[in-house]
């Protein structure tokens, strides 16, 4: 099996116009049949990239966050077709904001299902009054109910599944999991998908084994930009 061209295409166009390193597997039919790394983990003191390097996941863990909620579809314990409230009752009552700034009640709930597919109307600015109020309220620490809970407040960008929008909505996920299961969305994972995998390697919370062992976190600004230091803005220019 030749690789080549996935090879070439790391070294000469990802790695040079894009991540400073990139380490890649490939299996087929659960066999490793390529393992290459390319590139810098640590450009400043050039050191090569491996693949042992830990990263973090940012929106790659969006697959976990879903496969964890699917499970509790498939255990019966909510439908795609329940409204959000039914189980975060603070967004039973939610207002849509319209072009000139004027807020309206929604005409229709949030259901599951728009959690899942991102058409509930949220956004990802994370620099909205929301936001800034979970974390006074939690002395910066962020607990995800406090989180989402909060989040509620956000008026909505347009009414729920009218259109898609890459936003908050797995976040919002996230905590249903927590709701429904009882259990830390964290420990959901761990034991219903970390471990029976064999993840040993994926957590949410660093230690200082782990913190020795992480790659240096670099943020892509395309055509050399220095005006955008927001990571999700950063990847839509």
């Amino acid at each position: 099996m030749n690789f080549d061209i996935l090879k070439n295409c790391l070294n000469d166009f990802v790695t040079q116009g894009y991540a400073p390193g990139n380490s890649v597997l490939v299996y087929l039919n659960g066999e490793l049949v390529f393992d290459y790394a390319c590139g810098y983990s640590d450009v400043k003191n050039k050191i090569q990239m491996t693949g042992s390097e830990h990263v973090f996941l940012y929106s790659c863990s969006k697959i976990t966050t879903v496969t964890a909620a699917l499970q509790l579809l498939e255990q019966g314990k909510f439908l795609l077709s329940d409204p959000l409230s039914n189980y975060i009752p603070e967004y039973k009552n939610m207002y849509v904001k319209d072009a000139d700034g004027n807020l309206n009640p929604a005409k229709k709930p949030i259901t599951i299902k728009n959690l899942f597919n991102m058409t509930a109307g949220f956004s990802y600015d994370t620099s909205v009054d929301s936001i800034k109020k979970a974390r006074e309220l939690t002395d910066g620490k962020m607990d995800t109910a406090t989180v989402i809970k909060t989040y509620a407040e956000e008026p909505l960008l347009f009414e729920p599944g009218e259109r898609f929008n890459y936003s908050m909505c797995h976040d919002v996920l996230a905590y249903l999991v927590e709701v429904v299961s009882g259990k830390k969305f964290s420990q959901y994972v761990e034991e219903n998908i970390f471990a029976p995998l064999g993840m040993k390697n994926c957590v949410y919370h660093l230690t200082g084994e782990i913190k020795k062992l992480m790659a240096p976190q670099y943020c892509f600004i395309a055509d050399n930009r220095q005006d955008v230091d927001d990571i999700v803005r950063a990847q839509s220019v």
